[in-house]
């Protein structure tokens, strides 16, 4: 065997331990002579803390934070994580290149057969601004009920009564082998994913030369202009937890599409653009969008939600 062990950091919740077995198993498959890595489970502030929404919290980055801690300081050597779940700016000293192919980015609406059909005063189960905004622009009838735990403790609050719709990632039931909940897969025009939705990426110390060369096999090249493109549009609306952001980016050979929204948390507001290009400046796309979505929206908008 060639090479020393890779610690691989991760959550512990089921989704995330099942995505970070794919990595490990993908890195075996990569390199079958090299020492099988180790994972590493690093409880996070996000997942001791249930009770709350994250934007009372302080964002998402409450799902990264102790785990990029544990990188910088050489306790792990990478970390997997859900995109959709990591902050725009990565801390000084590490790097976030290698993406898994993704998997459908869309959500999933258990409880209904669309937004349109939801019962009149309906409370739909959900923390994410995101979703939050675009189901209140359609429907303002509609009552939020703050749901927040994995995909087991969120379907349970459903059956339990505490709501009469929820929303889950496709690619999270998929990935936890639970396709056969019944559900609705809405198409994106109806409900935008999250910037990054259904993207696993791996990050690693940006010096670490080892753990470069044993990621840049797993490198997905569409996986990573869709992220790209996405994150550099939320880069330009300096996008935080109080800012409802949707984003997806779509690949076609050599051309990449993106659609970016913003919304006001109400509904009240809604913001769309969509951008196409050269798959190579994807980045610069992106930045694009957010401009666009900038201008539309205008300053006051941003105020806001600061």
């Amino acid at each position: 065997m060639t090479g020393s062990v890779l610690r691989i950091g991760t959550r512990g919740s089921p989704l995330a331990l099942t995505q970070t077995t794919m990595v490990r198993d993908l890195l075996v498959a990569a390199q079958p002579d090299a020492p099988v890595p180790e994972i590493v489970v690093i409880r996070t502030t996000g997942d001791a803390v249930t009770d709350r929404p994250l934007s009372e919290l302080g964002g998402k980055g409450l799902f990264t934070k102790e785990i990029e801690s544990a990188l910088l300081e050489s306790r792990i050597d990478i970390a997997v994580h859900s995109m959709k779940d990591v902050e725009t700016w990565l801390p000084d000293g590490l790097a976030l290149d290698c993406f898994l192919p993704r998997a459908d980015p869309r959500d999933v609406l258990i409880g209904a057969e669309s937004i349109a059909a939801l019962p009149a005063g309906a409370r739909i189960g959900t923390s994410s601004l995101r979703r939050a905004a675009q189901i209140r622009a359609q429907r303002p009838d509609v009552v939020i009920v703050p749901f927040r735990g994995n995909v087991d403790t969120r379907i349970a609050k459903l059956a339990a009564g505490e709501a009469e719709a929820t929303l889950l990632a496709r690619a999270d039931l998929d990935r936890l082998g639970r396709g056969n909940v019944a559900g609705t897969t809405l198409d994106p025009a109806e409900l935008m994913p999250a910037v990054a939705q259904g993207i696993i990426g791996i990050e690693r110390r940006a010096d670490d030369a080892y753990a470069a060369a044993r990621l840049a096999p797993l490198n997905d090249a569409m996986a990573f202009a869709a992220a790209t493109a996405e994150r550099a549009m939320l880069a330009v609306l300096d996008g935080s937890c109080r800012t409802p952001i949707a984003g997806l980016a779509r690949i076609d050979g050599a051309a990449i599409v993106l659609d970016g929204l913003v919304a006001m948390p109400d509904g009240s507001r809604v913001h769309r653009v969509r951008r196409s290009g050269a798959v190579g400046d994807a980045a610069v796309l992106g930045r694009a969008a957010g401009a666009e979505l900038r201008t539309l929206a205008g300053d006051e908008f941003f105020a806001a939600l600061a």
